[in-house]
């Protein structure tokens, strides 16, 4: 499915949601058809997101060329993700870190877990740790990260997240109270005690359930 993938690269590239190599040399290499159920796989470089199971979906690949594009990611970054879903956004934004770089997934779904786990180990992504926890919490055993960035959407910015940043770091959240609507907001530290915030416009994510996020009801 190479030339299908090649295909959606340079559409997104086209309609400007990719804007530097980095992300197009990740977004080429990352097998997307490898992280949808079989029966998606027809679908899987259209842009749009899929099912996963558990009422849960892979993000369409706009937003997570978006995702990549804003974070502004080097080689070396330490990251943390929360939401690992089926995998295929880690394993693009490790792409973009490297081999010297780390990154660090939550997902509270244990079926997802491990089958994220797998896949990612099967498909030689040796600087992705997968986690089985409560992502609106964090990840404090590796803080402070470079970068964090959460795939569903919070009621509000969790601030165990808000810590586990260095400074200047960014956080890329969706925030709001509504299903079917949210704001993506991107947060920096800018000293121990300081952040500054923007609302980069609406996105449509599942809900972060957790601790500092939606409750289980």
């Amino acid at each position: 499915m190479m030339d299908e993938r090649r295909r959606m690269v340079q559409d997104l590239m086209e309609r400007g949601y990719i804007k530097s190599e980095a992300v197009r040399r990740a977004m080429e290499r990352v097998p997307r058809e490898e992280f949808v159920p079989e029966d998606e796989r027809h679908r899987a470089y259209m842009d749009m997101p899929l099912p996963i199971g558990e009422g849960q979906t892979i993000s369409a690949p706009h937003m997570v060329a978006m995702i990549a594009e804003i974070l502004d990611l080097e080689p070396g970054m330490k990251v943390l993700e929360i939401g690992t879903g089926c995998g295929y956004n880690a394993a693009v934004i490790a792409e973009i870190i490297g081999p010297e770089g780390h990154l660090y997934t939550v997902e509270r779904i244990g079926s997802l877990y491990e089958r994220a786990r797998r896949k990612l180990r099967s498909l030689g992504y040796d600087n992705i740790t997968v986690i089985h926890g409560d992502g609106s919490q964090g990840f404090a055993d590796e803080a402070p990260y470079s970068r964090i960035y959460v795939t569903a959407a919070a009621p509000y910015i969790p601030d165990p997240l808000m810590k586990q940043l260095e400074i200047g770091g960014k956080l890329l959240i969706p925030v709001g109270s509504d299903k079917f609507y949210q704001e993506l907001v991107l947060v920096e530290r800018t000293s121990a005690d300081d952040y500054r915030s923007r609302n980069l416009g609406g996105v449509a994510f599942v809900p972060l359930i957790g601790k500092h996020g939606w409750k289980f009801h």
